[in-house]
């Protein structure tokens, strides 16, 4: 099955500097993934901008600007918090990965596709309405959602999350939303502290936690057994997925022992619950991922699995 493959090299010019985990070279490892042998099937395109009034879907005006507003000198950076960092190129690269995802929506929703993903960067679960963190800078998953609904009439959108920290962000943009279900397994304890399953919504949230140490088993067993049959019980119009595979044994921001086939595994479970609830509308955007060989042959795995599930 063809496959969408959004990705922009503006993408490339974000850098927050040496040494920060977030780096340009992330997008390399998994662009470099997807390069040949039966990836030369999939559509490929350029992420578009996204627009103001797509952002202002999930973002206040004031924020939108401020961020936007944010334009260094070349060789300067300026911090937003201890861990979220813009450099000249910042600002279209978030626009460009927003807009992948708004371009991935129109894609699936109008049949030209069955599955997209998002091969861009900064990532955004960790970024909320008003506040950007954890590397994020605007909230592509829930902006994806909203476009969704917005422009294609979808009533139910499901978000689900496999990165291993808790997308609070995305929590926070629907969770007095019922018309949004956000699932996500997650290592408990770890940063940005929220996610406990005691977080429900307004019965829209399903939070599973995982501890540190846990292995590719009880991974498939948090989404076999909990948020596959909770997303079909939502019976979603569109399934979006924060593709975050800092899960990796290999990862060192984390401490689950998830390997690729795991990765492969939970994709196309959701790829099968999508063909039965939305007619196997998906889109998938890159979150985390840190090392970057098990970055490449992470993002591989779930890409391999879109195309053939």
């Amino acid at each position: 099955m063809s496959v969408l493959l959004l990705t922009h090299r503006a993408c490339l010019h974000h850098d927050p500097g040496p040494h920060h985990p977030e780096c340009p070279d992330r997008l390399r490892s998994v662009l470099r993934a997807l390069e040949a042998g039966e990836f030369v099937d999939l559509i490929r395109d350029e992420a578009p901008l996204a627009t103001e009034a797509q952002l202002a879907r999930v973002h206040p005006g004031n924020y939108v600007a401020a961020i936007l507003g944010i334009r260094p000198e070349p060789d300067e950076r300026v911090a937003l918090d201890g861990d979220t960092i813009m450099s000249w190129g910042s600002a279209e690269a978030a626009l460009r990965a927003a807009g992948a995802a708004v371009a991935a929506v129109d894609a699936v929703m109008r049949g030209e596709v069955r599955r997209a993903f998002c091969a861009t960067r900064p990532p955004g679960h960790h970024c909320e309405p008003g506040r950007p963190m954890g590397f994020c800078l605007f909230a592509n998953a829930a902006i994806a959602a909203r476009h969704a609904q917005a422009e294609h009439g979808a009533q139910r959108v499901a978000v689900v999350d496999f990165d291993v920290h808790h997308g609070n962000g995305t929590q926070a943009c629907f969770d007095a939303d019922a018309s949004v279900f956000y699932a996500s397994s997650h290592q408990w304890p770890l940063y940005p502290g929220t996610g406990d399953e005691t977080e429900h919504g307004v019965g829209n949230i399903l939070n599973v936690t995982l501890p540190p140490g846990a292995d590719g088993a009880a991974f498939r067993a948090a989404w076999a057994e909990r948020i596959i049959p909770a997303i079909e019980a939502f019976a979603p119009d569109l399934l979006v997925i924060s593709a975050g595979f800092d899960a990796h044994a290999a990862d060192p921001l984390a401490q689950l022992r998830v390997r690729e086939a795991d990765f492969a595994f939970v994709t196309e479970a959701l790829c099968a619950v999508a063909d039965r609830c939305c007619g196997g509308r998906v889109v998938s955007l890159l979150e985390g991922g840190y090392d970057l060989e098990a970055l490449g042959r992470s993002a591989a795995a779930h890409v391999r699995a879109l195309m053939r599930a």
